[in-house]
């Protein structure tokens, strides 16, 4: 199963000839590609999956994306069930 994260981008850099950017998942900012979402600028919000940016999406999904899955973080995990 692969997973995909919303994040903000913060800055962006050009990194060996490539569309770079650092990108803040909730407090946490990791360099990520955003040469499949060439129109995305500082601000925007953008899904990553292993280090690729893959689309972007407005403020309002980020955040329901972000709160669903605070909301299943920890379920079912072994070491929560005490």
């Amino acid at each position: 199963m692969c997973l995909a994260i919303p994040g903000r981008i913060v800055k962006l850099v050009e990194q060996q000839g490539l569309r770079m950017g650092d990108v803040d998942f909730e407090g946490v900012i990791r360099r990520v590609c955003l040469e499949y979402v060439p129109h995305a600028a500082a601000g925007d919000y953008v899904v990553v999956h292993a280090g690729f940016a893959i689309s972007t999406l407005d403020q309002r999904a980020a955040a329901r994306t972000l709160e669903l899955m605070r909301g299943i973080e920890g379920s079912g995990r072994p070491e929560d069930e005490t």
